[in-house]
């Protein structure tokens, strides 16, 4: 047989203690929620699919010992909770506090946490407390602010002089026509906070801040986060 000749059996499947050692690899890398974990962990699984059919094992031979590997990755994956090292509730902490810090809306926040598998009553609890003394409504507007003054709106936009060049679209300069500069300002603003979650009442409060209420508010949220 030539040498460069893959077979079968030498691409066995990964077995759990391979599992576990891909698992533990990953979680000393990166955080992670169960259903990453177990993504991560499927992949591993896709992976040796691929290296069986290219090296000539049977198709159905191939998915029926990747369906019995299904059952090990749920079970490496609880073996990983048992030993702390996966934890949903603390991964949606950690992550909704970076998130909020990052300017992202509450609804923003939900959804990534639910495209990584948090449950929802983990989600409302984690957005309940994500920053220490401030309420849910404090802190969709002070994640608000932080949006607000990454993009230079409201009490952040300083003289016009100074902020960078704008494009503006056909269509948007079109629906622009005969407003003031400081209404389409307004109006250009609101939907940069609109396209980001945040609802026209607390988009409204966020535009009219006075600038040194504004900065007190970036200095509690960065004090109690």
């Amino acid at each position: 047989m030539d040498s460069d000749t893959t077979s079968p059996s030498d691409v066995p499947p990964p077995d759990r203690k391979v599992l576990r050692e891909a698992a533990l690899a990953h979680l000393a890398r990166f955080s992670t929620t169960r259903q990453g974990l177990e993504q991560v962990l499927l992949r591993r699984i896709a992976r040796w699919e691929r290296a069986a059919l290219k090296a000539g094992m049977e198709r159905e031979d191939v998915s029926t010992a990747a369906a019995a590997l299904r059952p090990v990755v749920q079970a490496v994956a609880e073996d990983m909770i048992a030993l702390g090292a996966v934890d949903d509730a603390a991964f949606a902490q950690n992550r909704a506090r970076r998130l909020v810090r990052s300017g992202r809306s509450g609804r923003a926040v939900q959804a990534h946490l639910a495209a990584r598998g948090v449950e929802a009553d983990v989600r409302e609890a984690v957005l309940e407390q994500v920053v220490e003394g401030f309420s849910p409504a404090e802190v969709e507007l002070s994640s608000a602010l932080v949006l607000a003054r990454k993009r230079r709106l409201g009490p952040f936009a300083g003289a016009p002089s100074l902020r960078p060049p704008r494009t503006v679209a056909p269509k948007e300069e079109e629906s622009e026509r005969g407003l003031s500069p400081e209404e389409a300002e307004q109006r250009r603003a609101l939907g940069v906070l609109a396209r980001a979650g945040y609802g026209r009442d607390v988009a409204l409060k966020v535009l009219e801040m006075d600038p040194a209420e504004a900065q007190e508010w970036m200095e509690r949220l960065r004090a109690e986060s």
